[in-house]
């Protein structure tokens, strides 16, 4: 099969939405409730509203398999509030998501090898995620083996929910 990345919009909130219930309910599934707690993002107005602002403010990109949405990245110019800016233009990485039922297919590799194109595309060097650096760390794992280095941990909100920040120089 292969997987097609298209540019994302305002139109393709449902489909976030439920790419990211979808990975929720696998967490759950595995008892990982650490990163996204266990309530679907589509039942969280504030997680809601998190995808519309990034949406409308960020490029969304989705990926497609035979014209079915299997997984979405959005792009930015800065992180989220919780992490220090740098400075030097860069690319951040939002709501990575692929939905559960093409987990191994190499959804999430795609579009962050598309993310890094994009982002060399644009005159830009630097690309930045962060992601929750808890149990396992198997998160931050994943993302040292699409190319990414681990840079600065934090700790984010009351519940001292573990984060860490990873970059990548394309």
């Amino acid at each position: 099969m292969t997987i097609s990345i298209r540019d994302g919009g305002p139109d393709d909130i449902p489909a976030i939405l439920g790419m990211l219930d979808s990975a929720v309910a696998w967490l759950v599934a595995q008892g990982r409730t650490g990163q996204w707690g266990s309530t679907s993002w589509s039942e969280n107005p504030k997680a809601v509203a998190m995808v519309e602002r990034y949406a409308a403010t960020g490029t969304p990109y989705i990926a497609e398999i035979d014209g079915v949405p299997v997984g979405t990245l959005t792009l930015t110019d800065s992180p989220g509030s919780y992490v220090e800016a740098v400075d030097e233009p860069e690319r951040y990485v939002h709501l990575l998501a692929s939905d559960r039922r093409f987990k191994g297919y190499g959804v999430g590799s795609a579009l962050l090898a598309h993310a890094a194109e994009a982002t060399r595309e644009a005159g830009i060097s630097l690309l930045r995620v962060d992601c929750y650096a808890g149990d396992d760390r198997r998160l931050v794992a994943y993302y040292e083996a699409n190319g990414f280095t681990a840079t600065e941990a934090f700790v984010v909100g009351e519940d001292n929910w573990p984060g860490q920040v990873l970059a990548r120089r394309v």
